[in-house]
């Protein structure tokens, strides 16, 4: 009986390890020229979590620029055509040749990262353009029509931040959020108040991630 009882509570260690390892989440460091953001990659959205992790792995996105700036919105980059490219030089369009299916449910409030696209049913992601929110303070009839236009339900701590941190709501749905920045949040900010050309900034922008390790 005592082996049994050994036996059944090794196999019970082994489970709650195994748990407590999936729930780790891989983090990412994102580099520019006016301050590093740390990141937190969503388990819940494995395809983009795993490209980002290969992406980042490789290099790909070692001195691209934060190309579109909207204040109040968000920063976006992650197109390959910007590394080097003249302030002339229309930009957004780049990729790696291909794109990610959806994996839509993680809000957009203030801080989260998610995947850029160009319209299509699926609302497939860009293979490597993603864009980070400032956002705006929402309002409970803001979230309100949201949740009545979407088939929606916000939970009370997804309002609260909406409303006290801001965010872009009118978003939810129709693009990936696959991970939340955790420190730099002030980044942000320094970017987006940046003076542009249009929706590009006159500043050069550059970037770089790595990988961090898992927490």
């Amino acid at each position: 009986m005592k082996k049994i009882y050994l036996l059944l509570s090794f196999s019970l260690l082994l489970v709650l390890f195994s748990c407590d390892q999936k729930e780790k989440h891989q983090y990412i460091e994102i580099t520019t020229n006016f301050g590093v953001m740390k990141a937190k990659l969503f388990n819940s959205t494995p395809l983009h979590r795993d490209n980002m992790v290969k992406l980042a792995g490789e290099g790909f996105y070692d001195s691209l620029l934060f190309h579109r700036i909207v204040p109040g919105f968000m920063i976006q980059g992650g197109d390959p055509e910007s590394r080097g490219a003249p302030l002339s030089k229309r930009l957004g369009g780049g990729g790696p040749g291909y794109r990610i299916p959806a994996e839509l449910g993680a809000p957009h409030v203030r801080g989260a990262l998610a995947a850029a696209r160009t319209p299509n049913p699926a609302k497939e992601s860009s293979g490597s353009q993603f864009y980070i929110v400032q956002g705006r303070k929402m309002t409970d009839a803001q979230l309100d029509g949201e949740e009545n236009r979407k088939g929606i339900k916000y939970s009370e701590e997804q309002r609260r931040l909406y409303k006290e941190e801001g965010g872009a709501s009118q978003l939810d749905m129709d693009y990936t959020v696959y991970g939340e920045v955790v420190e730099g949040l002030d980044v942000i900010d320094k970017i987006a108040t940046l003076e542009r050309n249009g929706e590009r900034p006159t500043e050069d922008v550059v970037m770089s991630i790595k990988l961090l390790g898992k927490e």
